[in-house]
């Protein structure tokens, strides 16, 4: 059995920058990347919106930066998925791959959140060619470009609206007759001129040669007057929704009704002293690579002086 100061579950923005962190802090971090190296940013094409980037970056080389930066304080980033955890005793054990058991003075979670998509096979072929589950990361692509989003709630409308400012027009493809969002986003939505909301229609693929150009929709499916609609989009958003990987830590964590971790205001503290919280899988708001970099850093920096705390 293996004994650490700090363990890190999970990669990406927040992992990676807890890792630096707690690197340079000498707590000797272990970083498992779990099953997505690099975490939900690399499912975008590039970036442009991190500060540093000028030119921008493509997803894959900002994460090896930041991984190779971390190793290059001491951090020990192994590949695996933490499987189980036991956060009644102290220290906490976590067992990789169910077989593995590490004992963790502090526990930094930093999992993500996995963006929900409708399951269709043609979502995954135009992945990084057109599919996007991030309009705030992807939209600056689509500049003066046609797109369509998926949904009915809050997170689509306002995903609409911000693709409105940029895009020539947005499509807002809703499955039901109405929309789910707040009334006042609802509002913002109709007052836009360039957003068109296909109410009752359902995707069902997507095309184009190499990238996204068009999508085939169903109107009505299932009714006498179902009809299929087909219209020329250069990108394609999932606003349904995104599913926090907590699934491991309900047992143990205080969750919202979403499945996110709740933690103290303003900071990565959890319900369970010496357990800390950060990126996506604490914030269901904003989920940008530099809010969870920043959380990833304040996750680091509560272990030190949680450490330090336990150690009077």
């Amino acid at each position: 059995m293996e004994h650490t100061k700090c363990l890190i579950i999970g990669s990406g923005p927040a992992g990676y920058t807890a890792a630096i962190y707690a690197s340079r802090a000498n707590l000797s971090p272990i970083l498992y990347e779990g099953m997505q190296p690099g975490g939900q940013l690399t499912t975008t094409t590039e970036v442009e919106n991190f500060p540093g980037y000028t030119d921008g970056v493509d997803p894959y080389t900002m994460m090896d930066d930041m991984k190779r930066q971390a190793q290059r304080f001491g951090a020990d980033i192994r590949t695996g998925m933490v499987t189980k955890v036991d956060f009644t005793c102290s220290p906490k054990k976590i067992w990789v791959e169910d077989t593995e058991l590490i004992e963790a003075d502090t526990v930094i979670i930093a999992t993500g959140a996995s963006a929900k998509y409708l399951g269709l096979p043609s979502e995954k072929e135009y992945a990084g060619k057109g599919v996007s589950a991030c309009a705030t990361c992807d939209g600056f692509f689509y500049r003066k470009k046609t797109v369509a989003v998926v949904g009915g709630g809050d997170t689509a409308c306002e995903e609409a609206t911000y693709l409105a400012g940029l895009c020539r027009k947005v499509y807002l493809i809703v499955r039901k007759p109405y929309l789910r969002a707040s009334q006042i986003m609802q509002q913002r939505v109709m007052n836009t001129p360039n957003i068109e909301v296909m109410f009752e229609h359902n995707t069902l693929r997507l095309t184009g040669d190499n990238k996204v150009q068009g999508a085939d929709l169903v109107f009505r499916k299932g009714e006498a007057d179902e009809k299929t609609v087909h219209i020329d989009i250069d990108g394609f958003f999932l606003a349904i929704g995104h599913k926090p990987n907590t699934d491991i830590f309900k047992e143990y964590l205080q969750l919202d009704e979403q499945g996110y971790v709740v933690t103290k205001a303003g900071t990565p503290i959890t319900n369970i002293a010496g357990v800390f919280a950060a990126g996506d899988v604490a914030d269901p708001h904003y989920r940008q690579a530099i809010t969870a970099a920043a959380s990833g850093c304040k996750a680091a920096i509560e272990a030190e002086r949680y450490l330090k705390s336990v150690q009077l």
